[in-house]
């Protein structure tokens, strides 16, 4: 692991609120298909799944966009679904589909016989990757760690892959809330050591990303999702290196409980973009940071429009310390690496005038 000095730290700043010339930036999925040089080495790997067990392959992919545009963090490249993998429940990836799972959850018996995956053995290949980016990154930018929240990886592990009405998941939910508290538990305890592992290898902030939390009640949101991260945040060693590891929550279509949210001991939350990030400030106040929120979509626009997008969600946030701009979800295959370059531009040159 690099113990080189950060050159930028403009987002460890930002998400401790703390004063910064600008607002730094980066992209959800910033690593991914939107990049030519992502799909040559997807097809150089052979498979999704190899491409991201790889150490070498993993830190290559991480690079990329930080490499082609001057964001302010590079992320790992890796997937949620690391700890169900290393449960084995056989993962793979069906083009088209998304994630599969072959052995799925559905019952307390199976629940039972599942164990909390060592992060030096069991996923050591994601270790090695921090380790391997942190020495390629040399104090460039810093470098962001993340897991998903038990709740989400739960969905996937019921549902056994994707699902648009989640009746599996609910369904164990509403018909053995206790075998699903069980799961969950289960899942706290290994997302709480996966992450703490992180920061052991070089992780510089986190992130949880709560990707299906929104399709819950808001009791059922605070009972079966918000209260398994905020123990895992209080789990967390949050200083490394003589500095705090800042911790993003992340609950899409979460915006109806950031009051909650921001209650539950992590010092940033993201904000889709279905949120008014002036009314997200003002609802949170100076508990957390926020970070977001423009709508993935936008970068399907020309540039100029692009740029007045960019300048509404600043305008929206408004004066002071305390956000990190980003998309309010994960970007698209479909987007231009410029339109993504024109958004990064527009938020170094319009950012500055919020933070005299």
């Amino acid at each position: 692991m690099s113990t080189a000095p950060l050159r930028n730290d403009l987002l460890l700043h930002a998400l401790l609120r703390e004063k910064t010339a600008r607002t730094p930036v980066w992209i959800m999925r910033q690593a991914g298909r939107y990049l030519p040089e992502y799909r040559e080495t997807r097809a150089r790997a052979g498979s999704f799944i190899q491409l991201m067990s790889t150490p070498e392959l993993a830190c290559e992919v991480t690079l990329q966009p930080v490499n082609r545009f001057p964001l302010d963090a590079a992320i790992l490249f890796s997937d949620i679904l690391t700890i169900p993998a290393a449960m084995g429940l056989g993962l793979h990836f069906v083009e088209g589909e998304g994630p599969v799972f072959e052995r799925p959850v559905r019952d307390a018996a199976t629940v039972t016989k599942l164990g909390v995956p060592d992060p030096e053995q069991d996923l050591r290949y994601v270790m090695d990757a921090i380790r391997l980016i942190r020495g390629e990154l040399a104090g460039r930018v810093p470098l962001m760690g993340f897991a998903g929240s038990p709740w989400t990886l739960a969905c996937y592990m019921v549902e056994g892959g994707a699902s648009k009405e989640f009746a599996l998941v609910k369904g164990l939910l509403y018909r053995e809330p206790a075998t699903l508290h069980k799961l969950l538990d289960l899942l706290a305890r290994s997302v709480a050591l996966y992450l703490n592992a992180q920061i052991a290898a070089g992780a510089q902030a986190l992130m949880l990303f709560d990707t299906w939390g929104g399709v819950l009640t808001g009791a059922a949101y605070r009972e079966f999702s918000l209260h398994y991260m905020s123990t895992i945040v209080s789990q967390l060693k949050r200083e490394s290196a003589g500095r705090r590891v800042p911790v993003i929550l992340f609950t899409k279509g979460g915006g109806a409980w950031l009051e909650a949210m921001s209650e539950s001991g992590g010092d940033a939350l993201g904000v889709d973009w279905t949120q008014d990030l002036s009314e997200a400030r003002r609802r949170v106040g100076d508990k957390v940071a926020l970070q977001g929120n423009l709508d993935p979509v936008a970068l399907y626009a020309p540039p100029e429009r692009i740029r007045e997008e960019v300048g509404k969600v600043l305008a929206s946030f408004g004066h002071g310390s305390g956000h990190v701009f980003n998309l309010g979800h994960g970007i698209t295959p479909g987007v231009k690496p410029e339109h993504a370059a024109a958004m990064i531009a527009a938020v170094q040159e319009l950012s500055p005038a919020y933070h005299r």
